[in-house]
């Protein structure tokens, strides 16, 4: 059975950092001439790219698993194969639990062994090659893989392993290739972005990288995520101030912000530092959106660190914000502190957090109404269309619903005029002339 005549179907699980790996895989498929198919109806062969960062992730990824062995077992599927996080970490458990798998992997840095196992040879001259699984006017663009920040609760460094960084050159050669592919939007992804350069240039040297990707014609939009709070780069922040194709936009992982819960966390800086660090980010740039995350229900977390995270969201206001409940994972510092909150009261304490940032997110869409926006339109969707601001990272942050008189492109550009507001949505209308500001001023009273 020869399987490069076969059709292989590949499922992502979990993060943008997976997306990218699984478009390399698929790339370096359809260029050894095996046929890539989007749908599993239409495949021979599976294979799930797991991830293994919480608990939910785990058991989504093990279903998933599961779900293809039983097409399997009814025909329907010839191979199937699991390769990413959750099998880098578990693949001992995995292999004796569910051997109706072919044959696991461990992350994307055992391509070529995947590749192998499908019948593919890895071509080096592919670097940067990807078949792009998002829409085609924005991409994630992955800059290092690993990571080397000791926090206790994360076990990504078990499973991806230490920092290594890629060079700028490539990075730049590979957003020149998305920008011919129709790419308008980069979304800067790493476990840790902020510690870009430090491996192969000695120094960090994400404001040097976010230049020259901004640099590359055709690209409107460069958006910085996963930025950790510790040693940021303040540089970064000129940078975004004053190129005009680099969204004023962060995202910056805070987790905590009381100091015990922060410094059993390993996280490297205590909540003063981080009220300096927010304020300094805001100051440099006006305007900037910055988005956050949360965990709640850390083993050492009480109700006067809860109360603690509460008054702080309430007073920081942040832009956007997700949390998440604790997960206890095998092999971090934060293992021996076992798991007390049970799963119940975590989910209360993330309703909590949720409910403060409801009130936050409405009363910042609020005080768009009246203001004229750029949107980037993302798809067409029930005679509307649907888009983001400048303001919004693709698939985890609010959405602007556009009506128009005529068809809008999909990737392409509007001036819009925000009309009416909801706690995660804005609805507008194309605007022609200047007639209303371009500016976020009314947002100045609550930043």
């Amino acid at each position: 059975m020869n399987s490069t005549k076969q059709k292989i179907h590949v499922i992502t699980m979990g993060c943008a950092k997976n997306i990218v790996d699984s478009e390399k895989l698929m790339a370096q498929l359809q260029l050894n001439d095996i046929e890539v198919t989007p749908t599993i109806e239409d495949a021979d062969i599976a294979v799930i790219n797991t991830c293994g960062f919480i608990d939910a992730a785990k058991e989504e990824s093990i279903d998933m698993i599961i779900a293809n062995v039983h097409r399997k077992a009814k025909g329907k599927l010839k191979k199937v194969y699991a390769m990413g996080c959750l099998t880098e970490r578990y693949m001992v458990d995995l292999q004796k639990e569910i051997p109706e798998v072919d044959k696991f992997f461990g992350s994307s840095n055992n391509l070529k062994g995947i590749l192998n196992e499908l019948g593919a040879d890895y071509k080096y001259e592919l670097l940067g090659e990807r078949m792009l699984t998002t829409p085609k006017h924005f991409a994630y663009i992955k800059i290092s893989e690993g990571c080397d920040n000791p926090c206790s609760f994360c076990a990504i460094p078990i499973m991806r392993g230490k920092h290594v960084g890629r060079s700028i050159e490539d990075i730049v050669a590979e957003a020149k290739l998305l920008e011919t592919k129709g790419v308008k939007e980069l979304v800067v992804i790493a476990q840790d972005t902020t510690c870009f350069g430090l491996d192969m240039y000695g120094k960090r040297m994400l404001p040097e990288l976010l230049q020259r990707v901004a640099d590359v014609a055709g690209i409107e939009w460069v958006r910085l995520m996963y930025a950790y709070p510790a040693k940021f780069p303040k540089e970064v922040l000129d940078v975004i101030a004053q190129h005009p194709h680099i969204c004023k936009y962060l995202d910056m992982p805070v987790q905590h912000v009381s100091d015990d819960v922060l410094k059993s966390m390993r996280r490297g800086i205590p909540q003063r530092a981080l009220r300096e660090l927010i304020d300094e980010v805001r100051s440099k740039v006006p305007g900037i959106t910055l988005r956050t995350t949360m965990i709640v229900g850390y083993p050492t977390e009480t109700a006067k660190e809860l109360d603690e995270l509460l008054k702080f969201i309430e007073e920081v206001k942040f832009d956007r914000l997700g949390v998440f409940t604790y997960s206890v994972e095998e092999g971090t510092s934060a293992y021996p502190l076992g798991d007390p909150v049970s799963a119940k009261e975590k989910e209360h304490r993330k309703s909590l957090v949720m409910e403060l940032q409801r009130e936050i997110s409405a009363q910042k869409n609020e005080a768009l109404i009246g203001t004229r926006q750029k949107v980037l339109i993302d798809r067409a969707e029930g005679g509307e269309f649907v888009g983001r601001m400048e303001r919004d990272a693709p698939e985890i942050d609010n959405e602007v619903y556009v009506s128009a008189e005529e068809n809008l492109s999909v990737g392409s550009f509007y001036d819009v005029a925000i009309e009416s507001a909801s706690e995660y949505d804005l609805y507008a209308r194309v605007v022609e002339g200047n007639n209303i500001p371009h500016h976020l001023n009314k947002l100045e009273f609550i930043s």
